[in-house]
C-alpha cells in the first residue's frame, strides 16, 4: 500500500465493509470555516444594511430641516420688506390728491396772486417730500408713459389709434401705480396703442 492515503468512495464498498476512521475522507478546514463564519457574515450584512439606513435617514433629515431654516429666513425677510404694503397702499390715496390739486390749478391764475403761489409752492413741497419718504421705504412709482405695455405692471384701461407711439405702448396714464420692493403695490392704470384700422 502506497504511503499516500487513497480516497475510498463509501458507496463503492460492499455491504459488510466500512471504511476505518483513516480511510474516511477528511473534511477541509476551509469548508469548516466557511461553515462557520455564516452566521457571522449575514449579521455582519444586516448590520451595514441598518447603518446605511441610518446615514440615509440622517441625511434626509438634515436637508429636510435645512430647508425649512431657509423657508423660515425667507419668510422673515420678506415679512420685514412687506410689512408696511397696506400702510404704503392707504397713503397712495394721499400722493394721487396732491398730484391731482397740483394738475388741476390754471397756471395763468397764479401770475399776480402771491398768496396763492405759496399755497402751490407748499403743496409741491408736500408732494416732494411724501414721495422720498416712500422711496426710502422701497415704495416706487410706475409711470410707463410711452413704454411697452406690460401685463404685470399696468392695467389697460381702453386702446386708441395713435400716430405718436407703436401698437401696444402706453400713450396715456390715467393713475399712477406702485411697487413696494419689487413687488407690486397697484399697477398702473393706462391706455395702450393699438394697430390702425385697415379702413
Amino acid at each position: 500500500m502506497n504511503q499516500e492515503q487513497k480516497k475510498i468512495d463509501p458507496t463503492k464498498l460492499p455491504d459488510n465493509e466500512t471504511l476505518s476512521p483513516e480511510e474516511e475522507t477528511p473534511v477541509s478546514q476551509s469548508e469548516e470555516s466557511s461553515e462557520e463564519k455564516t452566521p457571522e457574515a449575514s449579521s455582519q450584512s444586516s448590520a451595514e444594511e441598518e447603518l446605511n439606513l441610518l446615514k440615509d435617514q440622517l441625511l434626509r433629515t438634515l436637508a429636510e430641516s435645512e430647508n425649512i431654516r431657509k423657508r423660515a429666513q425667507r419668510e422673515k425677510e420678506d415679512a420685514s420688506r412687506f410689512a408696511i404694503a397696506n400702510f404704503a397702499r392707504d397713503l397712495l390715496t394721499v400722493a394721487d390728491n396732491l398730484t391731482r390739486a397740483l394738475e388741476n390749478i390754471p397756471s395763468g391764475t397764479l401770475e399776480e396772486n402771491d398768496p396763492l403761489k405759496a399755497i402751490l409752492e407748499g403743496i409741491k413741497i408736500t408732494e416732494r417730500e411724501l414721495n422720498n419718504v416712500l422711496e426710502r421705504h422701497g415704495v416706487k412709482k410706475i409711470s410707463p408713459l410711452g413704454e411697452q405695455f406690460d401685463h404685470n405692471y399696468h392695467q389697460a384701461m381702453f386702446e386708441e389709434e395713435h400716430t405718436e407711439y407703436q401698437p401696444g405702448q402706453v400713450t396715456q396714464v390715467l393713475q399712477t401705480g406702485y411697487i413696494l420692493n419689487d413687488r407690486l403695490l397697484r399697477p398702473a392704470l393706462v391706455g395702450v396703442a393699438k394697430a390702425k384700422s385697415a379702413g
